[in-house]
């Protein structure tokens, strides 16, 4: 990186517990045994609040897992390629992807992954899995670009896309694309039970997260806790597009 060429600064803000903006600029690297090869960031743990783990994985080739990630009895794992080809592993499986490939690995299952390309830019997703009676979920692969998007909220200009079935309570999170065409905002402002953890693809917005309004953009990482005020407008001359994470189908556990 080299000495720096101006006064030290950054759109960062953690507010713990309750949101916090990542920027690209801002991630180091963490060492994960299981994970070799790869630069890996650490953009959200139960250390800021959030009931998840999140990772922003830039791998080179050869680069990723030594054996299986997230094998414990109670996790279960998702993978997202945002660019580059990669191989991910699931139950004995390996499937050669591209951008927009991803798995969901079901509660100690785990999956495995390497680089093919000369580089690859991952998300890595790990969380504890929330039963319901005997029901059980079960891996899911497939490419998102191969998904059609779907009109949200009855609005023309903010479409979403799922990676997970919406309607099968077996399972207990999800992940969705939502985009916004320049000026394409939400309906509303959110204040929910669920929590976010979101990667921005493309383009920039305007982000309402509590009280404060903050300009991000693509790359940038957002995680919103529990009850936070959330909404966001697309602004510029792309779709302001990003990959988040949603708790789903499960009540609160007292």
């Amino acid at each position: 990186m080299g000495y720096p060429k101006d006064l030290l600064s950054t759109r960062a803000v953690v507010k713990p517990g309750l949101w916090a903006v990542i920027p690209k600029e801002g991630l180091v690297n963490n060492v994960v045994p299981e994970i070799e090869g790869c630069k890996v960031s650490i953009v959200a743990s139960p250390k800021m609040g959030a009931g998840f783990v999140q990772y922003i994985i830039d791998a080179g080739k050869g680069g990723g897992t030594k054996g299986l990630f997230g094998t414990e009895p109670d996790i279960e794992t998702f993978i997202y390629i945002v660019d580059g080809e990669v191989d991910i592993t699931v139950e004995g499986k390996t499937y050669a992807m591209k951008n927009g490939g991803y798995a969901f690995a079901p509660a100690g299952t785990g999956l495995g992954f390497q680089a093919v390309s000369f580089q690859a830019k991952i998300l890595l997703y790990k969380q504890v899995f929330i039963p319901y009676k005997d029901l059980k979920p079960y891996v899911v692969t497939g490419n998102i670009e191969e998904v059609p998007f779907r009109i949200y909220d009855e609005m023309s200009n903010v479409h979403i896309k799922d990676f997970l079935p919406v309607d099968d309570v077996a399972f207990d999170m999800n992940m969705h694309i939502l985009s916004f065409e320049p000026g394409g905002c939400h309906p509303f402002v959110e204040t929910h039970v669920q929590e976010h953890g979101a990667y921005i693809l493309s383009g920039e917005g305007m982000y309402l997260m509590d009280d404060t309004w903050l300009g991000i953009k693509k790359e940038d990482f957002m995680w919103f806790g529990p009850y936070c005020p959330q909404c966001a407008y697309g602004v510029g001359r792309e779709p302001f597009a990003y990959i988040y994470s949603k708790d789903c189908n499960r009540d609160v556990i007292l």
